[in-house]
C-alpha cells in the first residue's frame, strides 16, 4: 500500500493519502425525468439519498399516511401494549369510515391481527380507525401519537390528523420523510413488513362472505424484487407509490407523489432500476483490516497497524473515485493497546467533500522498550527532530 506523507509541524499531526479506489471516473445520467409533484430514491441501510426532487415539499399523501399508523401499530405490539390477539369491538365511527374498507362491521369483535392485514394489504380505512380507537380510545388521540412518534423518528415534514389518509390539508408528509418511514419499519419490525408482501386478503364479518381483494400495490405483481409497501390516491395528493425492493442485498425505497394512476408503478420502477444500474452499497472499510502503519517511537515494534473498530459501508456510484486519508498524531510514543483510539479516517470523493469520518484504532499492543533503552530513544528522536527542517 502506497502511502503519501505530508507533516504538519505547527499541530504535531500527520496526514497520510493511503489509497484511492477505482481512479477512473465516467459520468452517469441524469435521474429519470419523472413530471411528478414530488419524488425521492432512497437506500435506507446507509440513509443515502441517491435522486430527489422537492423531496422535502409537505403535502397530502392519501393512504400512505398508513405507514405511520402501521408503525405506531407494530411499536405498541412490540412493547405489549396490545397484542395481535386482541379482538376490539368495531364502533360505529369505524364501520362508517368511507373510501377503501376491510368490511367490518359495528359491534362484531376482530382480531388486530386481522385489522393489520387489512390496513396494510387492502388499505382498509375502517381498519385504521379501529386500531386508532384500540390503542388510543380515539382517533384523535392515536393522531397525538402518530405525531409523537414522526418527531422521535426525526420526520420534520410531517403533521398528521387521522390515520387513515382520508382528505385532509392539515394531514402532510413528504418523499424525504415517507422513505425514512419506511426504511424505519423495515428495520425496526421486519415481521410486520413482510405483511406488506401479501398478495390479497378477505374478512367476512360472522354470516357474510367477502371475496379476497388484491393488494393495491401493483409492483408486487409486476416484478419479483419488489416486497412492499403502499399506495395511495386522493384528488388532492393524486396518485402516490412507495415501492421498496432489494436486488443483491442492496434495498431501495422509491416515493414518488402526485403521479398518474397506472404511470406511478413505472414511475418508481424507472427510479429503481436507475438505482441499481449505477450505484452500489458496498463495504469500503473492514473491522480489523489495517488501513495504513504508524511509526512508533521507544517500542518494540517500530510501526503499529491501525484501522477502524466498525465497518463502514456507504452507497456511491459503483464508479466512485474515492480518496483515504488517516490523520493521527506525527509522534506516537510506546506503550500502545490495541483497540484503543489512534486516530481519525477520512474519506474524499473524487469532488474533495468528505463523505465519511470513521475513528481509527490500534491493531495491536505494542511494549515499550526497557528503561534505558525508552529513555534513550526518547532522546535520540528529540535530537533528530532539532535538524529536521520545517516543511
Amino acid at each position: 500500500m502506497r502511502l503519501k506523507k505530508n507533516i504538519m509541524k505547527k499541530t504535531s499531526f500527520l496526514l497520510l493519502t493511503v489509497l484511492s479506489i477505482n481512479l477512473i471516473s465516467s459520468p452517469i445520467p441524469k435521474p429519470p425525468d419523472l413530471g411528478v409533484g414530488s419524488y425521492i430514491l432512497y437506500e435506507p441501510t446507509t440513509d443515502t439519498v441517491i435522486a430527489s426532487f422537492n423531496e422535502n415539499e409537505s403535502v397530502e399523501v392519501a393512504s400512505l399516511t398508513k405507514l405511520m399508523t402501521s408503525y405506531v401499530v407494530a411499536d405498541q405490539i412490540e412493547q405489549g401494549y396490545i397484542s395481535l390477539e386482541d379482538e376490539p369491538t368495531i364502533s360505529v365511527k369505524a364501520w362508517q369510515t368511507p373510501g377503501s374498507q376491510m368490511f367490518i362491521r359495528e359491534g362484531t369483535k376482530v382480531k388486530v391481527s386481522d385489522l393489520v392485514k387489512g390496513m396494510v394489504i387492502i388499505s382498509g380505512n375502517d381498519a385504521s380507525v379501529a386500531l386508532a380507537e384500540h390503542i388510543a380510545g380515539s382517533e384523535e388521540n392515536f393522531v397525538y401519537l402518530m405525531d409523537q412518534y414522526a418527531v422521535n423518528l426525526g420526520l420534520n415534514n410531517s403533521d398528521f390528523n387521522n390515520s387513515s389518509g382520508l382528505p385532509d390539508p392539515n394531514n402532510v408528509s413528504s418523499a424525504f420523510d415517507l422513505a425514512k418511514l419506511t426504511g424505519s419499519i423495515i428495520r425496526d419490525f421486519p415481521d410486520h413488513y413482510n405483511i406488506y408482501s401479501e398478495k390479497e386478503f378477505s374478512y367476512s364479518a360472522p354470516g357474510e362472505y367477502v371475496a379476497p381483494q388484491p393488494n393495491r400495490n401493483r409492483l408486487l405483481h409486476l416484478d419479483d424484487m419488489f416486497d412492499g409497501v403502499k399506495t395511495g390516491y386522493t384528488k388532492a395528493a393524486g396518485h402516490c407509490l412507495v415501492g421498496s425492493s432489494i436486488r443483491d442485498g442492496m434495498r431501495l425505497i422509491a416515493v414518488v407523489l402526485g403521479s398518474g394512476i397506472d404511470k406511478r408503478f413505472a414511475d418508481v420502477r424507472a427510479l429503481v432500476g436507475y438505482g441499481y444500474q449505477y450505484f452500489k452499497t458496498r463495504e469500503i472499510v473492514t473491522p480489523g483490516d489495517a488501513i495504513g502503519s504508524l511509526t512508533v517511537i521507544a517500542g518494540k515494534k517500530e510501526n503499529v497497524s491501525v484501522g477502524v473498530e466498525k465497518s463502514v459501508v456507504m452507497t456511491l456510484k459503483k464508479n466512485s473515485e474515492l480518496e483515504f486519508q488517516i490523520l493521527a498524531q506525527e509522534k506516537i510514543v510506546a506503550p500502545l493497546t490495541s483497540g484503543t483510539t489512534a486516530g481519525v479516517l477520512k474519506i474524499i470523493d473524487q469532488d474533495g467533500n468528505i463523505i465519511n469520518e470513521s475513528e481509527l484504532i490500534y491493531l495491536e499492543d505494542v511494549e515499550s522498550l526497557g528503561f534505558f533503552e525508552y529513555w534513550l530513544a526518547i532522546i535520540w528522536d528529540w535530537i533528530k527532530s532539532l535538524f529536521v527542517q520545517p516543511k
